[in-house]
């Protein structure tokens, strides 16, 4: 089939809710008292976030929070992780309809408009569809979409058509590095073709998604961190890590990474190669023998201390996510573990040893996340995307009781 034909047929298809898609193959019935926890959840982090407001001050971005040293830590704007503060703030908003979460947030807003033009990053998905993104699903205002437009085609501009993938880090010449986190920025390319028309965006996502997936992931679809290619050639030079324990090693929120983003790219395709690919990463994350029961993963499913490594409460709020959008798409003794895994989770990062006192923790909701453990940076502490996944991944589960 040729593309054109393949992009008609599914871009009617397309659905724009930005939490996930409105249609279900199966209904899955949440628990009184979870729902009642997240209720709790969400009134508690109307208070976290408006007292990590208090912690910045403008054109600053929250990073982290070091408990052992009492520092709250900031970004710029072009940090990777600058739109998840703002999404967080406004799905929040979505829940608790306190008007100071909002004023927050499109005050934080303004300072990262710049960034629709940064082609510097393939980050841009993380950056600006989190933010604006959620933003536009609130209140569709004009600029929030060209705002988004923008973003996309400065996305696009890291794409290479001989490797097939769009540029993650910016490298020494002749190499091309892609990570497995890109899987997550493509969404964006998918909103563009929506608003513009313009197939390019949604070809660019189709072809990095392809070349990912022979690439990246080995016979048990674990997922290598980085893939090095050869800028001239197009071919594989090497397959490696960075932030997880060993080039051969499965980096925890990695494995979250590629689960979400396949699962972005069935919903957006219809394609099943994406919805297969999506359930063999379930499949491999879900009966590895090192998740542990509460199914919050170790930051490396082969980090060498297992059991006592550190947890990394951020590739659980992904893993989260990601399965109760998953559940929707399969059959049902499929979606019902998916459903399952996802309320356990959300269960545990709830509990106190997870989720933080009020006032405390920087104004962050959850505790116990793992940036960059082999670069020693942000190693066990509240991480701005593990609060955002984890709202999302509440509302979602909400959305089941509808």
């Amino acid at each position: 089939m040729k593309f054109k034909h393949l992009y008609k047929s599914t871009l009617a298809a397309c659905l724009l809710a930005l939490s996930f898609p409105s249609f279900s193959q199966n209904s899955f019935k949440p628990q009184k008292d979870v729902l009642a926890t997240i209720k709790k959840n969400f009134a508690d982090a109307d208070v976290q976030y408006k007292y990590m407001a208090k912690q910045f001050g403008p054109e600053q971005f929250p990073k982290t929070y070091h408990p052992t040293t009492d520092k709250f830590e900031t970004s710029n704007s072009s940090w990777w992780c600058s739109g998840f503060y703002s999404g967080t703030l406004l799905q929040i908003y979505q829940q608790t309809k306190d008007a100071a979460l909002l004023t927050e947030a499109n005050n934080n807003l303004k300072g990262l408009e710049k960034e629709q033009y940064n082609k510097g990053t393939h980050d841009l998905g993380f950056m600006m569809y989190c933010s604006f993104g959620t933003a536009k699903h609130l209140e569709p205002k004009p600029e929030y979409k060209e705002i988004l437009i923008n973003s996309a085609k400065s996305l696009s501009t890291r794409f290479n058509p001989t490797v097939g993938c769009i540029r993650s880090w910016n490298s020494k010449a002749n190499d091309f590095l892609v990570i497995i986190d890109n899987m997550m920025n493509l969404e964006l390319l998918f909103y563009a073709t929506k608003a513009t028309g313009d197939s390019s965006f949604y070809k660019i996502a189709v072809t990095h998604a392809n070349t990912t997936m022979k690439n990246h992931f080995r016979p048990d679809f674990s997922s290598y961190h980085v893939i090095n290619y050869d800028e001239q050639t197009g071919a594989v030079k090497e397959k490696k890590t960075a932030q997880g324990f060993a080039n051969e090693s499965a980096w925890a929120r990695g494995q979250s990474w590629g689960l979400y983003g396949y699962t972005v790219m069935y919903r957006e395709t219809k394609d099943k190669k994406y919805l297969e690919e999506a359930k063999n990463i379930a499949h491999f994350i879900l009966t590895n023998p090192n998740l542990p029961a509460d199914k919050i993963p170790y930051w490396d499913y082969n980090a060498p201390n297992i059991p006592n490594a550190l947890r990394d409460a951020s590739a659980a709020s992904v893993m989260a996510s990601a399965l109760l959008e998953l559940c929707r798409y399969v059959d049902k003794k499929d979606g019902q573990e998916y459903f399952n895994t996802a309320q356990t989770i959300i269960k545990n990062l709830s509990a106190p040893a997870y989720k933080a006192d009020l006032n405390t923790n920087g104004g962050f909701i959850l505790k116990h996340s793992v940036g960059h453990f082999p670069a020693g940076t942000e190693v066990d502490v509240p991480l701005t995307y593990a609060d955002y996944y984890f709202v999302e991944a509440m509302q979602r589960y909400k959305a089941f009781a509808k």
